[in-house]
């Protein structure tokens, strides 16, 4: 497993699963993170900087509103050392609250410390879409999204047994 490939996965497990602990696989003491909202139904702060603050927002804060969160990295895994790594994502999920589902997808772009242990010294995440959708479509969104394969999967999987709700079509488009 390449650097990326375990630094990607285990911010995906932290995330995913409420599991703050594992941030350290995942990012450098003093890494930055950058969120760039561009459409949907969601806020984050714009700017975390050091990884208590990074795993304040992407894991505890998030946590706190949202569960059954099944996030997908797609397209090829990164395969080297490289200092940096981009991919869409898509993401499924539901509102703790008011038992929403939700739908949507962006782009990861990292960055990796040079040397040992190469772990993430900036991710900016870019939301394109975040759809709410209702309670009614978790279930079936839910089923679809834990059957792909994961962290990593191929754009063309996507549409194989996807439910029929609009908003999933249109998020589903974007990887094209």
């Amino acid at each position: 497993m390449s650097h990326a490939q375990h630094v990607v996965s285990a911010y995906l497990r932290a995330k995913d699963h409420n599991r703050p602990h594992l941030m350290r696989q995942a990012f450098a003491s003093d890494a930055r993170l950058e969120m760039v909202v561009n459409g949907g139904t969601i806020s984050f702060p714009p700017l975390a900087q050091g990884i208590e603050a990074i795993t304040e927002v992407l894991v505890r804060q998030f946590s706190r509103s949202f569960e059954n969160v099944h996030t997908l990295c797609i397209g090829a895994s990164p395969t080297d050392d490289s200092p940096q790594y981009s991919c869409q994502w898509l993401v499924g999920m539901s509102e703790k609250d008011s038992r929403a589902a939700r739908v949507g997808c962006g782009r990861y772009d990292w960055v990796f410390e040079p040397g040992p242990p190469r772990l993430a010294t900036r991710l900016t995440i870019t939301i394109e879409q975040m759809h709410s959708l209702a309670p009614e479509h978790l279930e079936p969104l839910t089923a679809w999204i834990s059957k792909l394969p994961a962290p990593w999967c191929a754009a063309p999987e996507l549409t194989a047994g996807a439910p029929a709700i609009s908003e999933l079509r249109t998020v589903i488009e974007d990887f094209g």
